[in-house]
């Protein structure tokens, strides 16, 4: 799951974002609007974590931009502005939830675990599948069969982007977004390295190449593109 944490000051930002990926997220952070909504733009985020007061442009108006540009990534407020006008304006704006600091780790995570939910979408503890595999993206953890396979960490969000996007064709550059960050100086070889790692260890013929482009999964009997 790719989240984006707005927040300027940057040991908060550091400890939130060691807490999120402790908890299996991969994490990308803006430390000013301006920076923020740049990124918030790409559209590779699962959810966005926004705070009010930021430089160059503050929260509110981000957001304001951000839906008026259509975008629709669910986005939590965890702000110190408590007062009911500031909650309203903020869910007004476009939020999905607010959440006061200081605040504890758990229902944050809960949050978070709420507005996936919500859009459909399963979040670490829960499990995906695509044919015969299972993942536990929480776990890292892979069952095939009768046998449970563990992954790294990074095998695992790469495994977990295949999945969620079962028979279409994830390009490379998405990989990277999505399991290294935005700032990665990750390189397609890297991608292709982890390719190959999750073909060795669960046997996956059904993980194919599109030359040039990215990789995908796909039922055993679907040869429609020029794989390897």
């Amino acid at each position: 799951m790719k989240l984006l944490l707005v927040e300027d000051e940057s040991k908060f930002s550091e400890s939130l974002s060691h807490l999120l990926r402790k908890n299996g997220f991969v994490v990308d952070t803006a430390l000013d609007g301006q920076t923020g909504l740049e990124m918030a733009c790409t559209g590779i985020y699962d959810i966005i974590i926004l705070d009010r007061v930021l430089p160059y442009q503050d929260g509110v108006s981000l957001l304001r931009e951000f839906r008026s540009l259509g975008h629709d990534t669910p986005v939590i407020f965890l702000t110190a502005k408590d007062s009911p006008e500031d909650r309203a304006e903020g869910l007004d704006a476009g939020a999905d939830d607010y959440l006061v600091k200081p605040f504890f780790s758990v229902e944050l995570l809960a949050r978070l675990k709420a507005l996936t939910r919500r859009r459909g979408k399963t979040l670490t503890e829960n499990v995906l599948t695509a044919d015969d595999l299972v993942l536990n993206p929480m776990r890292c953890q892979v069952i095939k069969g009768n046998k449970v396979i563990q992954l790294t960490l990074k095998e695992s969000q790469l495994l977990e982007v295949l999945i969620r996007n079962y028979g279409n064709v994830v390009t490379k550059e998405l990989i990277i977004q999505k399991v290294w960050g935005y700032f990665s100086e990750a390189e397609f070889t890297t991608v292709n390295l982890y390719i190959h790692y999750l073909r060795k260890k669960l046997n996956l013929s059904n993980l194919k190449t599109v030359w040039g482009v990215g990789y995908y999964l796909h039922k055993e009997k679907d040869s429609s593109l020029t794989a390897n």
